[in-house]
């Protein structure tokens, strides 16, 4: 099979790391040919703190697909979380120079890499710039200013800010893994696009995505990303309070938490029990499930209190601005028992668990279409409509660049169909690609 008709997606989280190897069917939802998993050694909250061992860790989750796929991978989309993201709203406007001409595709990425100039903190750079609405002459609430006449052209961002560091050693462990980066993507914009149905972004709708090392937010309102956030907390801090709580093991501390655990403490009797065996011939320990719970339901609370400041500081109590489709829970943590119940009792907002099923093609296998694969699902449609856009452009170059003649004697600029545009992410990955190249 050649290489370009099948798209990779790979997810290096902390707890662990998943390739997913998948194209596109012919009625356009997507296909899973392969899928690798393997523990995630290297990784602590998001951010790669042991290049060696995650290096093993990606080769070996990228060799368990091709096995499983029985095709060689070459280039991948990754995604990109950690505590070091940070999100900030900016606006900022351009003077054409003709009002008599129409806005063209070139004044909205004057305007956007402007953006890109913003100072930011030393070490920090900026990942993604998402345009909100645009005003044209004052005229506001615009969200496609392309074709119409204006001399000053200005734009609500939605700036994501992340580590250079960070960001070069993802890089730096793709390109060591033998791979070819693709492409690097906020990690809950890509579990967003998996499980997020285009009604609840219109309508208005909060992402949480509970990973091991991170919890990640996205808030989306009228189809347009607004707000995302890394909160550094996810279920790896639980079953740390787990295993301190009742001093055993990590190994067992986990077992416990997804077999046992709860996070509605109500939910358990008293009587409830669970033996664990000591370790080298010590007495077994017993734990009330109730306890286990309490313990469970403190730190989830803490939690889902910090994303929810987070959801606040969005603006989601004023009217305008009300999120009502409510909450998706998805990632690992979301599989907690009474975690729905939970959110719904401290934020007043309907919850669903996200399944990443909405994409994928009718004979999926159900383990993938688990709130665990939501982002590995989500970068692998990314790299999907990446390789769509390859595979168009190649084609289509040639009538483009005669469709620009004729357009450039009629003045009209929508010389490119909008989905084949390159986005200003795309440019700044190329940029990145470069700089890692030349980092070599």
């Amino acid at each position: 099979m050649e290489q370009g008709k099948y798209s990779v997606g790979l997810d290096i989280g902390t707890t662990k790391i998943v390739a997913i190897i998948g194209k596109e069917n012919e009625y356009g939802k997507i296909e899973i040919l392969g899928i690798g998993r393997s523990k995630s050694l290297g990784v602590h909250r998001g951010v790669v703190n042991n290049i060696t061992q995650t290096i093993q860790s990606i080769q070996q989750a990228v060799e368990e697909a091709e096995v499983n796929s029985g095709l060689k991978i070459g280039s991948v989309v990754v995604g990109i979380a950690g505590q070091h993201i940070r999100s900030l709203q900016h606006s900022d406007y351009i003077t054409r120079a003709d009002a008599e001409e129409v806005i063209n595709e070139d004044d909205l990425d004057r305007l956007c890499n402007q953006v890109y100039k913003l100072v930011m903190l030393p070490g920090e750079e900026i990942i993604h710039v998402l345009p909100q609405e645009y005003k044209v002459d004052g005229q506001a609430e615009i969200k496609e200013p392309i074709g119409m006449y204006g001399g000053r052209l200005e734009a609500n961002f939605h700036v994501v800010v992340g580590q250079v560091s960070s960001i070069k050693n993802v890089g730096r462990c793709i390109k060591s893994a033998g791979l070819d980066l693709g492409k690097i993507t906020l990690e809950p914009l890509a579990s967003s696009d998996a499980v997020l149905s285009q009604e609840e972004k219109e309508a208005g709708v909060a992402l949480i995505d509970i990973g091991g090392g991170t919890t990640d937010l996205a808030i989306f309102k009228d189809g347009i990303i607004r707000h995302t956030a890394v909160i550094p907390f996810g279920g790896g801090v639980i079953t740390e309070d787990i295993k301190e709580g009742c001093s055993i093991i990590e190994k067992q501390a986990e077992l416990l938490k997804i077999k046992f655990g709860s996070a509605w403490p109500g939910e358990n009797k008293d009587n409830e029990i669970v033996s664990i065996p000591g370790l080298r011939g010590r007495e077994p320990k017993e734990i009330t499930l109730k306890n286990l719970s309490k313990i469970i339901h403190a730190r989830v609370v803490e939690i889902i209190e910090q994303v929810y400041v987070e959801i606040k500081n969005y603006g989601h109590e004023e009217q305008k601005k009300k999120l009502i489709a409510g909450i998706v829970l998805t990632g690992g943590g979301s599989q907690l028992k009474h975690l729905k119940q939970l959110v719904e009792y401290i934020t007043g907002m309907d919850t669903r668990i996200g399944y990443p099923n909405e994409h994928l093609a009718g004979d999926t296998d159900e383990a993938v279409a688990s709130p665990l694969y939501a982002t590995a699902v989500g970068l692998l449609m990314n790299a999907v409509k990446n390789n769509g856009m390859d595979i168009i452009s190649h084609e289509e170059e040639v009538q483009e660049e005669m469709a620009y003649a004729d357009s450039e004697s009629m003045k009209t600029s929508s010389k490119i169909p909008a989905g084949e545009r390159k986005t200003v992410f795309d440019k700044w990955s190329e940029k990145l690609k470069d700089f890692l190249d030349n980092a070599e």
